[in-house]
């Protein structure tokens, strides 16, 4: 017999005799994805074919739709442009699970019979396995409904590579009364069947910046009328990356990349101006402050020191993905208990907005071995479709399990 704990969460305006036949009804149209192992992989397909941009997910946020309809799962009506939330059970408890649903501008370098047919854009970071992985783990879990010991609150959410898209969650009241949160990563260093979990760090505060040394433009041919900002812009690209030779501690994992320079348009001229972009990365929030300090310091000082002055913008981006250490070993447990294999998590100076959620809740970043591959973001990149049945599975009973140990903390 349903709980009638589920039927008082949908509209009151019909009876529980209606409310059992729509049930049914729901029932019936759910034979087509009866199969969630076979259902999932079709979609996995159907997400690296149609890749859309950050913000600009329109068609990816109607397909996850339209899968949670057919399969009864509620939506919370969010003002979202892109991206969606759903809701799984009953009660006051509340874990979630969230999958990104972005690709990248990327031009794929594949031979897959499912490779994006949009021209410069690629799911080159894994998300379609993350949406496929995380709707098979929904699908498992509406099965079982009635027994959840809470809510299994899903977040399919836009734009984590702008990044930003997890403070537009945030902000639409996502994370409200959750207790805990769950993600995960494809890894093309990890096979199938293996996971990565580890307590603290596993990823980076990611910061960019972007510096214009303002000098004096003049004759090539007479350099003393000027200040030349490139000598200077050359001097400085060498001296941030004494930062992290001599600035951090030896044992910890940093950098500072210029990425992006440049100055001049023609061969006979001295320059007014020289840009310098790159980005900054830090596994922790002390070391993070003291990397910005120290870039700014060395481009002030050193734009003095050549006479010139220098316009600074600083980007903060993510914080450092950091593992809340009692659900890291909770994640390591129930994988075991699924027969995974598990490994220390590799560390990444990459960023992930993931960040910004366990900013305000408890929150745990699997890595998920998804094949040896090219790297991340890269045009070769692939998945190994055996990944998804197994993750779906993993996340499901993951979330399942939180839900009655959070009532027990």
């Amino acid at each position: 017999m349903i709980d009638k704990r589920i039927y008082s969460l949908y509209n009151t305006n019909i009876t529980y005799k209606e409310y059992m036949n729509l049930l049914f009804e729901r029932k019936r149209t759910m034979a087509a994805i009866e199969n969630i192992e076979a259902y999932i992989a079709e979609e996995f397909q159907w997400f690296h074919r149609h890749p859309e941009l950050s913000y600009e997910e329109v068609e990816t946020t109607k397909r996850i739709r339209a899968s949670l309809e057919r399969a009864g799962i509620r939506i919370l009506d969010l003002p979202l442009k892109t991206g969606l939330v759903a809701e799984i059970g009953a009660g006051e408890t509340i874990v979630a699970l969230r999958s990104d649903i972005d690709a990248l501008p990327i031009e794929e370098q594949t031979d897959l019979p499912y490779r994006s047919e949009h021209t410069g854009r690629m799911h080159a970071c894994g998300h379609d396995f993350h949406i496929s992985s995380v709707l098979g783990g929904a699908l498992l879990l509406k099965q079982h409904e009635a027994e959840l010991a809470g809510r299994v609150r899903i977040f399919f959410q836009p734009a984590e590579e702008a990044p930003g898209g997890a403070k537009v969650l945030i902000e639409a009241g996502a994370l409200q009364d959750v207790s805990a949160i769950f993600g995960l990563h494809a890894c093309p260093l990890l096979p199938v069947g293996t996971v990565g979990i580890s307590a603290g760090a596993v990823m980076a505060a990611v910061d960019r910046f972007v510096f214009r040394f303002r000098g004096k433009g003049t004759h090539a041919a007479h350099p003393e009328s000027g200040i030349d900002p490139i000598p200077l812009t050359a001097a400085f690209v060498q001296a941030v990356q004494t930062i992290v030779a001599r600035n951090l501690n030896p044992f910890s994992a940093g950098l500072v990349s210029v990425t992006h320079i440049a100055a001049g348009n023609t061969w006979n001229v001295i320059p007014e101006e020289a840009l310098v972009e790159g980005t900054t990365r830090s596994l922790s929030a002390e070391e993070r402050a003291l990397i910005r300090a120290r870039v700014c310091a060395l481009a002030e000082n050193m734009a003095a020191a050549h006479g010139a002055t220098v316009e600074m913008d600083w980007y903060e981006g993510p914080p450092a993905t950091v593992n809340d250490a009692f659900w890291a070993s909770f994640a390591e447990e129930t994988a075991k208990a699924r027969n995974l294999n598990v490994v220390l998590a590799p560390q990444s100076l990459g960023g992930e907005d993931f960040a910004f959620y366990q900013e305000k809740v408890p929150g745990m970043f699997v890595l998920v071995g998804t094949g040896l591959s090219h790297a991340l973001h890269n045009p070769g990149f692939h998945v190994d479709p055996n990944a998804l049945a197994p993750t779906a599975h993993y996340l499901a009973e993951l979330v399942r399990a939180a839900l009655k140990k959070v009532k027990e903390r």
